[in-house]
C-alpha cells in the first residue's frame, strides 16, 4: 500500500506530496559494491522516505538538510548520484548543482521539485542536472530514474588524493608514502580519506565521529584517539615526519 508524506509546497495554498511505493522485495547488493546516493532536501519527512526506499533496496544514502551540508557531505565522499531538491534554504539547489558542476564533479545530479514551469526544468539542467522531478511523484518512478542514471554514468578516473609524500588511491584504497605501501583497515582508510579531502583544516571530534563511524559512541569512548594512533604509526613507521597533528580542545589536523 502506498504511504504518502505531506510536505508544504512552494505555491500558496497547496500542498506537496510524496507516494512512496514498497518495492515487492529487496534488492540484495553487497555494501562494497553498492552505489553511493546523497539526498539534500531540507523536508526531513521526504528525506526519511527516500532514504529507507533506496537502503531497501540496497543502495548505501547519506543526506543532508540544506546546500551547505550537502556540498560537505559531497566533498568528505563522493557519490555516485545525488537527489537534489530545488528549493532549498540557503544555497538553493540551483547553486548546488553549478557548485558541483564547477569543481568538476561528474556525479549523476537528479533534480527535484515543486514547480512545474518548463523554464524552472529547463534552468535546472542548464546547470547541470542530469534529470527532473516534479512533485508529487511516487517512489518508483524516482528509483527508476536513480537506476537509469546510474547505468548511464561514465566510468570514472580513479581519484587520487596527495599531500606532501602520501598519497591515497580512493578507489583502489590504497595508501603510500614515498614509495613504501601502507596497508589500512576500512576503517582507517575511512579516517585517512577525510582528513586528505580537508588538509590543514581542524576537524572536531564529533564531526569525525560522525563521518567516519555515523553516530556518537559516547563522551567517555576514546575510540577516535585508538584510531589516530594506529594511523600515525603506520605513516611514521620509517620515521617520517608526523601529518596528523592533535589541536588540544578542539580536534585533529593534517599539516606538515
Amino acid at each position: 500500500m502506498a504511504t504518502k508524506v505531506p510536505r508544504n509546497g512552494t505555491s500558496a495554498g497547496t500542498q506537496a506530496t510524496l507516494t512512496f511505493l514498497s518495492a515487492s522485495r529487496a534488492i540484495m547488493v553487497p555494501m562494497s559494491d553498492a552505489a553511493r546516493i546523497l539526498v539534500i532536501d531540507d523536508d526531513p519527512k521526504i528525506r526519511s522516505v527516500v532514504r529507507r526506499g533506496l537502503v531497501y533496496e540496497g543502495f548505501r544514502v547519506t543526506d543532508a538538510g540544506s546546500g551547505e551540508e550537502g556540498l560537505d557531505k559531497a566533498r568528505d565522499q563522493t557519490p555516485d548520484l545525488v537527489v537534489l531538491d530545488l528549493m532549498l534554504p540557503g544555497i538553493d539547489g540551483l547553486e548546488v548543482c553549478r557548485r558541483l558542476r564547477d569543481a568538476g564533479d561528474e556525479v549523476a545530479i537528479l533534480m527535484l521539485t515543486a514547480r512545474d514551469e518548463v523554464k524552472d526544468r529547463v534552468e535546472g539542467l542548464e546547470t547541470g542536472a542530469d534529470d527532473y522531478l516534479v512533485k508529487p511523484f511516487s517512489f518508483e518512478e524516482l528509483l527508476a530514474r536513480v537506476r537509469a542514471l546510474l547505468r548511464r554514468r561514465p566510468t570514472q578516473s580513479g581519484e587520487v588524493l596527495r599531500f606532501g609524500d602520501l598519497e591515497l588511491d580512493v578507489d583502489a584504497r590504497e595508501a603510500r608514502r614515498s614509495d613504501r605501501p601502507i596497508s589500512l583497515t576500512t576503517t582507517e582508510f575511512n579516517l585517512l580519506l577525510l582528513l586528505m579531502r580537508h588538509p590543514r583544516k581542524v576537524l572536531t571530534r564529533d564531526i569525525i565521529m560522525d563521518r567516519v563511524w555515523s553516530y556518537d559512541f559516547g563522551g567517555e569512548s576514546n575510540v577516535l584517539e585508538v584510531y589516530i594512533r594506529y594511523l600515525r604509526n603506520k605513516l611514521e613507521a620509517s620515521g617520517e615526519q608526523r601529518l596528523i597533528h592533535t589541536v588540544r580542545g578542539s580536534g585533529y589536523v593534517l599539516k606538515g
